[in-house]
């Protein structure tokens, strides 16, 4: 795990990754919240549509009822996702490949707002680890 071990421990910046990392999700659970960090677990395995991913997302972050499934309301709930106590938040979203292929345009709007959320200025570090494999993905390093 020695590439999550450096975003853990702060030696790679929060950002948006490709990880092949075959290790179970308990495992990777484990060490991200052993480090300290909040770990939430999108399951896309069998998602190739927009509103099966923002359903999904919702769910692995745990938004409020109202979350209205669009865009703009994964945006405005994902600035306020943090750490709380924690020294950041990672989400390993599982089986992105067949959305990312199925709905190119949605699946690169999906990445342009999470990435407004690595970026951000509050909130502490928020890391995406596209976990196994899948398209190129402009723009994305490898955590591997």
């Amino acid at each position: 795990m020695s590439g999550l071990a450096a975003l853990l421990a702060g030696h790679t910046p929060a950002g948006i990754y490709t990880w092949h990392g075959a290790f179970p999700a308990a495992d990777v659970q484990h060490t991200v919240e052993h480090a300290g960090w909040r770990f939430a677990r999108l399951d896309g395995v069998g998602t190739e549509s927009k509103q099966e991913f923002l359903e999904g997302i919702g769910q692995a972050l745990g938004f409020p009822d109202y979350y209205g499934q669009n865009f703009d309301a994964l945006a405005d709930l994902l600035s306020d996702v943090d750490g709380g106590d924690q020294d950041g938040v990672v989400l390993l979203w599982e089986g992105w490949a067949p959305f990312a292929r199925a709905d190119e345009r949605a699946f690169s709007v999906a990445l342009s707002v999470l990435g407004t959320r690595v970026n951000a200025e509050r909130g502490g570090p928020f890391s995406v680890l596209l976990r196994g494999e899948g398209p190129d993905v402009p723009g994305v390093s490898s955590l591997d």
